[in-house]
């Protein structure tokens, strides 16, 4: 009987479940969240009470304007995550708006919480994600055609058309966060100390001082 009930526990940690694949599944209709409610807060931000729910709580109208991309890397992101939209609250699911500028880049970078999927609305798109072992998978898309990056794997996209391009993409997260490796790495707050850096990179302390002067640090 004992190894018997061993066993079972050892099928129910080992089996993958639906609930661990991406946000956990709501236990109600809706949960539009309270985003300013400073109780703790677990997997989701408080529900507003029903009675105080409007159709407004669930539109959303970010994702029509075309975003700014005028900076560094030529690109922009538009959330509908929901901290912008927080109908989303619980729902385990996001979008996004990118734009990019001809040769913008979208820089590498990984979603701690979420798969990603897109499709390219406007010009020509590379777009690359890489593996645990260090495999590139890449590819140039047009419109109409659509991509997926695993959870958690580092990718890019980059404008490789003449004119602008824009991709919408979708996440199984309410919030996935996005670790953008270039001011990861070299515009925490605080710094990274140059000694790991340059040890990591194999360069000198004064080619790590002049990538950290371009991000403002």
């Amino acid at each position: 009987m004992a190894i018997r009930v061993t066993f079972l526990l050892l099928i129910l940690v080992v089996l993958p479940f639906p609930s661990h694949c991406a946000d956990p599944d709501p236990l109600q209709d809706f949960c539009v969240g309270i985003l300013n409610d400073t109780s703790t807060s677990i997997n989701g931000f408080p529900c507003k009470p029903a009675s105080q729910v409007t159709s407004d709580d669930f539109f959303f109208d970010g994702l029509t304007k075309e975003g700014n991309t005028d900076n560094v890397f030529g690109f922009t992101a538009t959330v509908g995550n929901v901290l912008a939209f927080p109908g989303l609250n619980t729902l385990g699911l996001s979008m996004n708006r990118v734009d990019f500028a001809p040769g913008g880049l979208n820089p590498p970078h990984s979603h701690p919480r979420a798969t990603e999927t897109g499709v390219v609305i406007k010009g020509k798109l590379y777009v690359g994600f890489l593996t645990t072992n260090n495999m590139l998978y890449s590819k140039v898309l047009t419109v109409g055609e659509m991509f997926v990056v695993p959870r958690g794997l580092v990718h890019f996209q980059m404008n490789v058309g003449k004119e602008k391009a824009m991709t919408i993409t979708a996440f199984n997260s309410h919030l996935p966060g996005a670790v953008v490796l270039p001011t990861t790495l070299f515009a925490s707050v605080p710094p990274i100390p140059n000694d790991v850096l340059t040890k990591a990179f194999q360069v000198e302390a004064s080619v790590i001082d002049d990538i950290k002067s371009k991000f403002g640090s």
